[in-house]
């Protein structure tokens, strides 16, 4: 049995299951291992390090290609704080217009923490006239955003509760609630649901509700092919759902492991409250916050920031990818049936 939905038919994918974005750490290793095994591989918007975000998108797109023919995406954070985007957004998709194998490939791309409208350049709307299949999706944590992203004539959409890892919204709408707003008031545009999903019944519920995939985060985090450090992995598989906290974050409320780092901090209640503070920071503040992304990446799990969403409280072991993507899927095709049974 093979789960055909809307998105496996739009990126030419065999399995409904898409790598969630997790920048600022390295994913290229991770897009491979996601790809090969059927699903969608995306590649994250890294600047670890004081690297540039351009050359480095640029080298990991190169990378996959030469490590994989299969389909994959990428992301790029459009927010207020992430003063590269633009230039992201302008000579990205220039690069994958002069390079045919990755034009070829490169079939996603996922903006978030802030407007969609960023990716709409020039150069984005050359490379989709010259007969690239990309197409545009952006992260909506809320209701009202998801209205944004049609405003945007985005290609789809990533719905994402609060239950996820990494960047939320103020709302902390959970996302079997929001998922069902944005499925019931845009019932023909393609969406990915992401947010709490780590097993074959999450993925079978994620379908029954209107999704036509989901993506992972922490799920692909503790998985043997990804960059992340061990110590880091190592916190999923005897973690607690109640183990994540929200706190404030680079670029509004992010969810994170509960560690020294984390429980140092507060959690704004506002957009307004956020800007507040974005104009009071300094540059040595702003550093500091990079180096607690770095920190972790390093394997210091104490005073890094640890990003993993409540889903960590249904993964029970850290396995290959090929064999995560496997076992989701067969698990949702016997819920599917299973459903399918009760209805006489």
């Amino acid at each position: 049995m093979v789960i055909e939905t809307d998105i496996t038919k739009m990126f030419g994918i065999k399995h409904p299951i898409i790598g969630a974005p997790m920048g600022p750490f390295y994913t290229t290793d991770l897009t491979i291992a996601v790809s090969e095994a059927g699903g969608l591989g995306v590649l994250s918007h890294t600047n670890l390090f004081g690297g540039s975000p351009i050359e480095e998108m640029k080298k990991n797109m190169l990378y996959v290609v030469e490590h994989t023919d299969k389909p994959f995406g990428f992301n790029v954070r459009t927010a207020r704080m992430q003063p590269d985007a633009p230039s992201l957004c302008r000579k990205i998709p220039q690069f994958i217009m002069n390079n045919p194998k990755i034009k070829e490939q490169c079939r996603y791309v996922i903006t978030s923490a802030g407007s969609p409208k960023m990716m709409k350049t020039k150069s984005f709307q050359k490379l989709k006239e010259s007969g690239s299949e990309i197409k545009h999706f952006h992260v909506a944590p809320a209701l009202w955003l998801a209205d944004k992203c049609i405003a945007a004539e985005v290609d789809g959409m990533v719905v994402t509760g609060g239950e996820g890892g990494g960047h939320q919204s103020y709302e902390k709408v959970s996302t079997l609630v929001l998922l069902q707003q944005v499925a019931e008031k845009y019932p023909d545009l393609p969406i990915i649901a992401c947010g709490g999903f780590a097993t074959g019944m999450g993925l079978a519920a994620a379908l029954a509700m209107g999704a036509g995939a989901v993506a992972m985060g922490s799920r692909f985090i503790a998985s043997k092919e990804s960059e992340f450090h061990e110590n880091y992995k190592n916190v999923v598989p005897s973690a607690k759902a109640q183990d994540t906290i929200l706190v404030t974050g680079f670029f509004g409320p992010i969810r994170l492991w509960k560690n020294k780092y984390a429980l140092s901090h507060d959690l704004v209640a506002t957009k307004e409250e956020k800007i507040a503070i974005e104009t009071a920071l300094t540059a040595e503040e702003m550093m500091d916050q990079l180096k607690k992304g770095e920190l972790a990446y390093q394997g210091n799990i104490e005073d890094g920031s640890i990003l993993l969403g409540q889903s960590i409280g249904i993964i029970n072991s850290i396995e290959s990818v090929k064999d995560i993507i496997n076992s989701i899927v067969s698990d949702a095709e016997k819920s599917l049936k299973s459903a399918y049974t009760q209805i006489k």
